[in-house]
């Protein structure tokens, strides 16, 4: 009998729209690649700091060797200028800068938004890298994509419905299960003061996220 062909790789470009480095959604996203055994030790020290958390050390195992198939990279925005297109040259170029980033977001399979809320609504660095990549050609074109997102109140739901919109035009294809809006406030603590996601339970839902986009990935690439 032969054994069954392996899943294609698919490159999930991972994008954060807050510039803090200890920004909640940045850990999010961050969770989804690090190595199991510093999410672990990262873990252990949440016990010793927190000793009331209830850790399960097999939930921490939200990394690309746990999905096989998937390898998450990290998109920085930080260096974009704001849009303007007096900065895009004759013949449709662009600043190094974005080009940069368009070439990336063409070379993604499909697309990992953490997505903060700002004012309800989506953040400003991540609006403008989703206009940057819309202009001329669009590079964000029938690619799936998944959303998660972290903050007070609705935990950045708001965000997500404004950014969902925004996708419409631009041809993404959102997954709409699991949804992932991390109330970051609540407790027992949910990231430490670097912003590592430190919670076992929202790292298992964050790892049915990556699995649900990778199936849909699958699927609409066979399509």
């Amino acid at each position: 009998m032969e054994a069954a062909a392996a899943k294609p790789v698919l490159r999930v470009a991972a994008i954060c729209g807050s510039l803090r480095k200890a920004s909640f959604n940045r850990g999010l996203l961050r969770a989804g690649t690090l190595p199991f055994r510093f999410l672990l030790c990262l873990l252990l020290y949440a016990k010793i700091i927190h000793p009331h958390l209830r850790i399960n050390p097999a939930a921490a195992e939200v990394c690309e060797d746990s999905i096989p198939g998937l390898r998450i990279d990290h998109l920085d925005i930080s260096d974009l200028p704001i849009i303007n297109t007096d900065l895009e040259t004759e013949g449709g170029g662009f600043p190094p800068a974005v080009e940069a980033f368009r070439d990336k977001v063409c070379q993604a399979d499909c697309f990992l938004f953490g997505a903060p809320e700002y004012n309800y609504s989506i953040a400003t660095p991540l609006k403008n890298a989703l206009d940057w990549a819309s202009r001329g050609k669009n590079c964000w074109v029938d690619k799936p994509a998944a959303i998660v997102s972290a903050g007070g109140g609705f935990g950045g739901g708001r965000s997500q419905y404004h950014l969902r919109q925004v996708g419409v035009f631009l041809d993404l294809h959102f997954i709409n299960k699991p949804e992932l809006c991390i109330q970051a406030f609540q407790q027992p603590p949910k990231f430490d003061s670097d912003g590592n996601l430190i919670d076992n339970q929202i790292r298992e839902r964050l790892k049915q996220v990556l699995l649900s986009l990778q199936a849909f990935t699958l699927r609409l690439q066979k399509d």
